[in-house]
C-alpha cells in the first residue's frame, strides 16, 4: 500500500491554494465543498495545494512550503506530492474515494463513474438511519460480536439493508422490528485455488471480510490475508495443505455450511 487513505475534516481550517486557471478553480471548488478556508502562501496552515502551470515555479513553491512543514499536493507532479486527491463518489455522509497515487487520474475517474452507477441515492439516508438507531441497535444486540454480525447480515447482498438497493427511510426501523435470531458459531473452511485474491468467490471474500478469527497455514499469501478485517484475530496453525497447496480456516458465527 503506497499511501494511507484518510478523510480529513477541513471545515473552517486553513488550506493554502496557489495558482490560477482551470486546475486551481477545480481545487478551489473541492476545498469549498469540504468547508476549508482558502488562504495565501504566507498564512498559517498544515495543507497546501499547488496548481501552478509552470513546472519550475510549482516545484519552487512546493519546496518553500515543505520547508515550513506543510503537507503539499502539486497538481500533475506526483513526485512532489505528500498527499494526493482522490476521485470522489459523494453520497453524504458516505464518501467513496478512489486513488491511484497520482499515476492515472483518468483511471480514477473511470472507476468513479462505474461506482457512481452502483450506489443508489438513498445510501446516505441509510447511513444516517443506522447512526440514529445506534442506541436501539446496541440495546437489541448488547454483545459487540452479535451486533457486528447482525449488521453484517442485514447489509449482505439481498439482506434487508442491502446498501446497493434503494432503501426507504424506514428500512432500519423495519429491520429492527423483525429482529434477528441468535446464531451459533461455525468454522468455515476456504480452499484457495491460487495466490491471487481476485480468484476468491464473492462469498469467500465476504467471509474473509466478516470473520472474527482466522487460522491459516504459513504459506497463505499476504494478499489473501489482507482481504480480512484488520482487527480479526489471526493465528498461524499447522493446517494441512490440499492439492491446491493452500487452506484457510475461519471461525465465524453464523454460517452453517462450508465454502
Amino acid at each position: 500500500m503506497h499511501s494511507l487513505p484518510v478523510f480529513l475534516r477541513l471545515d473552517g481550517r486553513s488550506v493554502i491554494l496557489l495558482g490560477t486557471g482551470d486546475a486551481a478553480a477545480a481545487k478551489r471548488r473541492l476545498l469549498e465543498r469540504a468547508g476549508a478556508r482558502i488562504v495565501e502562501e504566507d498564512a498559517v496552515a498544515t495543507l497546501a495545494i499547488i496548481a501552478i502551470e509552470d513546472a519550475t515555479k510549482a516545484a519552487a513553491a512546493a519546496a518553500r512550503l515543505k520547508a515550513r512543514g506543510i503537507l503539499v499536493n502539486t497538481v500533475d507532479q506526483p513526485a512532489l506530492c505528500d498527499f494526493t486527491l482522490p476521485a470522489i463518489v459523494d453520497r453524504d455522509p458516505v464518501l467513496v474515494a478512489i486513488g491511484t497515487g497520482g499515476t492515472s487520474a483518468g483511471l480514477a475517474k473511470a472507476l468513479r463513474q462505474r461506482i457512481e452507477a452502483l450506489l443508489p441515492a438513498s445510501l446516505g439516508t441509510l447511513a444516517d438511519a443506522l447512526h440514529t438507531a445506534r442506541s436501539v441497535i446496541r440495546s437489541r444486540f448488547p454483545d459487540i460480536a452479535d451486533r457486528r454480525h447482525a449488521i453484517d447480515t442485514a447489509l449482505d447482498p439481498d439482506g434487508p439493508l442491502d446498501p446497493l438497493v434503494t432503501q426507504g427511510e424506514d428500512a432500519v426501523a423495519a429491520w429492527l422490528d423483525v429482529g434477528t435470531a441468535p446464531r451459533e458459531s461455525r468454522i468455515v473452511h476456504i480452499t484457495l485455488r491460487s495466490a491471487d485474491p481476485d480468484d476468491l468467490t464473492l462469498g469467500e471474500a465476504r467471509l474473509l471480510a466478516q470473520a472474527d478469527a482466522i487460522h491459516h497455514s504459513a504459506n497463505i499469501p499476504p494478499a489473501i490475508l489482507n482481504r480480512a478485517r484488520a482487527d480479526a484475530l489471526r493465528t498461524m496453525s499447522d493446517l494441512p495443505a490440499d492439492s491446491a497447496g493452500l487452506v484457510v480456516r475461519i471461525d465465524w458465527p453464523g454460517r452453517s455450511r462450508d465454502h
